[in-house]
């Protein structure tokens, strides 16, 4: 017995909508369907599904991550692409990462902004 897409939903925090998306668009080969249809997930679709996640939830689009579950699902004959796969992605998410630290530093320089405003209780006289 496996768990269901309810149980799969709650366990990854994606929704039920999502998880029939991913499956529709692909991205879901490993799960298990009984004779009715339902799509029965096992223990190890978590770490497939926690994967895909973090790919999405770091800009890969579903395209991208379909490839990698494609070159999954051929075996250990294409371990050195999906290396290639995630030393590509990482390199994406550091870009990412500089973009957020130019950003947070923005906000940071607008919190020591206003603070001094605050204190002075004016922006008259305060320097960005």
């Amino acid at each position: 017995m496996g768990y269901t897409i309810g149980d799969a939903a709650k366990r990854t925090g994606m929704s039920s909508y999502t998880l029939r998306y991913y499956d529709k668009k692909g991205l879901l080969p490993f799960v298990d369907r009984d004779a009715n249809g339902r799509r029965h997930f096992k223990e190890h679709d978590f770490e497939f599904l926690q994967t895909i996640n973090c790919l999405k939830n770091t800009g890969m689009s579903l395209k991208e991550i379909k490839q990698f579950i494609e070159l999954c699902q051929k075996g250990d004959c294409t371990l050195e692409e999906r290396l290639d796969f995630f030393n590509k992605h990482r390199k994406d998410v550091e870009k990412q990462l500089e973009e957020v630290k130019g950003y947070l530093d923005m906000v940071d320089h607008k919190i020591d902004y206003y603070t001094r405003a605050c204190d002075a209780g004016t922006e008259d006289g305060i320097e960005c």
